[in-house]
């Protein structure tokens, strides 16, 4: 069984989909639980490819192919979104604003908290404040994560807020805001959770508000 739970780490590491897909397959056939295969393999070879992107050693395109390849060996596994609630470190809901159609920071950083073990739902661009709520609400999110690139479409985040206390669920939900038009002031003024200047310092932001609203 380790030297399967290796592969299956060893090809997200490698960013190998194929390799993945082969590795899940020997999984099943051995009769390993599929929760420990995610735990222990894939879960464990995506924490190692988020350190390597933090050192520098990997770029977004390595995070982008390792989320693939753990896809491919997910619905091989065939782990259901409940086995994947079981193991996860929490869910965020991410997408740009409505009126943004930028995404490639949107990207780095649900593809670093997949790879620290969060459940990312990402919506996209140009999402409404509406989908977000409604996307939170289904999946039972802990955080809503927006992204807003221009100075035009900020207004969309402070709607987003505004939402959330016109429905009685503002506290809820870990609000952080992103993007290149953001700032610490503009987070504060709009009543969000937190703001963070880049990918890494948002996925440790995540990670500590988590915490702290669980303890």
């Amino acid at each position: 069984m380790e030297q399967i739970l290796k592969e299956l780490s060893d090809a997200i590491v490698n960013c190998d989909r194929e390799a993945a897909a082969a590795a899940a397959r020997k999984a099943v056939e051995a009769g390993i639980e599929p929760t420990i295969a995610l735990e222990r393999g894939l879960s464990a070879g995506m924490q190692e490819v988020g350190n390597k992107y933090e050192t520098g050693e990997y770029f977004l395109s390595h995070l982008m192919m390792a989320g693939d390849a753990m896809n491919a060996a997910l619905q091989i596994l065939k782990i259901e979104s409940r086995a994947l609630e079981m193991a996860r470190r929490g869910t965020v809901v991410i997408g740009t604003v409505r009126g943004d159609i930028h995404t490639i920071g949107k990207d780095i950083i649900a593809s670093l908290l997949r790879a620290k073990g969060f459940v990312v739902h990402d919506l996209g661009v140009d999402v409404p404040a509406s989908r977000f709520l409604e996307t939170a609400e289904e999946t039972g999110a802990d955080i809503i994560a927006v992204s807003a690139l221009m100075t035009t479409t900020l207004p969309a985040q402070k709607e987003l807020i505004g939402l959330l206390e016109e429905r009685g669920v503002r506290g809820e939900y870990v609000v952080l805001i992103g993007g290149g038009a953001t700032t610490k002031q503009w987070c504060e003024e709009i009543a969000a959770d937190g703001w963070a200047e880049n990918a890494p310092e948002g996925v440790k932001l995540a990670m500590e508000l988590l915490e702290k609203r669980r303890t």
